[in-house]
């Protein structure tokens, strides 16, 4: 499955995918900086479901390590619970970390955040909707490109637990 747009530059995420043996395809779209949902533009530009494409948040939790950041993957209809998302990781609460903190920890700017090839490890959490769909759609690493790839295969290349993490999608 792994397929290249022509043209597209690698991404840390399309890296890391390709290091890891991992299949995925490229999906570059026209971004629109006025967008007021990345994800639901995403969703409408590739003609998907918006309930198969997700995005990547980051939240501070009260956890010793990596101050306290955590990653939640959940999809673009819906809202990260930062009450579900502490108790998946055996924290008390969350809040939504810092854009600036998020864009230094992970290497990527907000908006175009992947969850794949971040600078450094972060505990992460994907919403375990993304189990029922054959394949999943996350940033790419940049705005305007997504990568589709099976549920199964982002738990593996992340690391990630599944808990129910989104409210209202």
């Amino acid at each position: 499955m792994s397929k290249r747009a022509k043209g597209a530059g690698a991404t840390p995420a399309t890296r890391a995918l390709t290091a890891a043996g991992i299949g995925f395809t490229e999906r570059p779209y026209e971004h629109d900086p006025r967008a007021e949902s990345y994800g639901l533009e995403a969703a409408e530009a590739l003609g998907v479901e918006p309930e198969r494409v997700f995005k990547t948040l980051l939240a501070q939790a009260d956890l010793p390590r990596d101050h306290g950041l955590v990653v939640g993957i959940v999809p673009v209809t819906g809202q990260l619970d930062l009450k579900a998302l502490a108790a998946a990781v055996g924290a008390k609460k969350a809040t939504m970390a810092d854009p600036a903190l998020a864009e230094k920890t992970t290497g990527y700017v907000v908006g175009g955040i992947s969850p794949i090839g971040q600078k450094r490890y972060l505990t992460t959490v994907l919403d375990e909707s993304a189990l029922t769909h054959d394949t999943v759609f996350v940033s790419g690493g940049r705005r305007g490109l997504d990568l589709e790839l099976a549920p199964g295969d982002l738990v593996d290349v992340t690391g990630a637990i599944t808990a129910t993490i989104a409210k209202g999608s």
